[in-house]
């Protein structure tokens, strides 16, 4: 494994992926705001909690990377086409499993089934992050596939 290749292109592929969904947030074409749900696990204080939530959410998408990585090594190939199925694959995990269980271990997110209390006041994203606005899924997809081109594409083998 290239420890080089995969921080790099870990890294820029995370802050390509991040921009991509600030960009669709301030669109208006999804109101979901992964730094801020992130942060807001970690602190109530919603400025803090955007800055603690980027740093959380570029941990993850090294994370994620390293994956990627492994897959591509088991495949004996990465490419952009690699990277891009893998990125659809990772993009259906989130919107399917893990959006929807984000409330059961939010503490500040108010429940699929109980509405807001005092201290959990964030709307669930529910199936697909659709509560989140129905162009949400579209902008996950998209973000993930642009990820999973710049590992696929840069990461050499």
């Amino acid at each position: 494994m290239n420890v080089g290749a995969w921080l790099l292109w870990g890294f820029v592929g995370t802050l390509v992926l991040t921009t991509l969904l600030a960009g669709a947030q301030s669109l208006r074409l999804t109101r979901m705001n992964i730094p801020y749900l992130l942060g807001t696990m970690l602190t109530a204080d919603r400025d803090r909690a955007l800055v603690l939530g980027f740093f959380a959410h570029l941990a993850n998408g090294w994370f994620f990377s390293l994956l990627y990585v492994a897959a591509f090594h088991a495949w004996g190939a990465a490419t952009p086409l690699l990277g891009m199925a893998t990125g659809f694959v990772h993009a259906s995990f989130v919107l399917v499993a893990g959006l929807p269980i984000l409330p059961s271990i939010h503490p500040r997110m108010a429940g699929a089934y109980a509405g807001p209390t005092e201290m959990r006041q964030l709307e669930p994203p529910g199936f697909l992050g659709l509560h989140y606005g129905f162009q949400t899924p579209l902008a996950a997809y998209v973000a993930h596939l642009v990820y999973g081109a710049i590992l696929g594409g840069f990461y050499p083998l």
